[in-house]
């Protein structure tokens, strides 16, 4: 069976291995961590991968675009938990290199779909748009 709908999208299933490698860091973080830096990553990451799966079922264009741009600072957020993790000894720089790695890859692809989203324009007469200046 052919794979559809955002699970499809290849910026999801990266964001998806970035979520996982978020909850294994999360999970070797010290206890005193529990609610600060491991439950920060956590959320985030979610953030990222739930906002794309919602705003890829959205019907009008701009209601795409608003959750799109909310996964992507939660994709730059997930990444700077990285970044405070590796800075003060959580993980090593090969973790962290991966994660910019992959961030970097999220973020061209998600570019794009935002650009693709703004291109088409789904739902634009539905709303009556004399008041949507775009």
């Amino acid at each position: 069976m052919e794979e559809r709908g955002f699970e499809s999208l290849e910026f999801y299933q990266d964001s998806l291995k970035l979520l996982k490698a978020a909850y294994r860091l999360a999970n070797t973080l010290p206890i005193y961590e529990r609610y600060n830096l491991s439950d920060q990553l956590r959320r985030c990451a979610c953030s990222m991968v739930l906002n794309i799966a919602e705003g890829y079922e959205r019907y009008h264009y701009l209601d795409r675009l608003r959750f799109m741009y909310i996964a992507r600072g939660s994709l730059g957020e997930t990444a700077s938990a990285f970044i405070i993790a590796e800075s003060v000894g959580y993980c090593t720089k090969e973790q962290l290199n991966w994660v910019i790695e992959i961030k970097e890859q999220i973020e061209k692809n998600l570019n794009g779909y935002c650009r693709f989203i703004r291109s088409q324009k789904q739902g634009r007469d539905e709303y009556g748009n004399k008041y949507i200046d775009d």
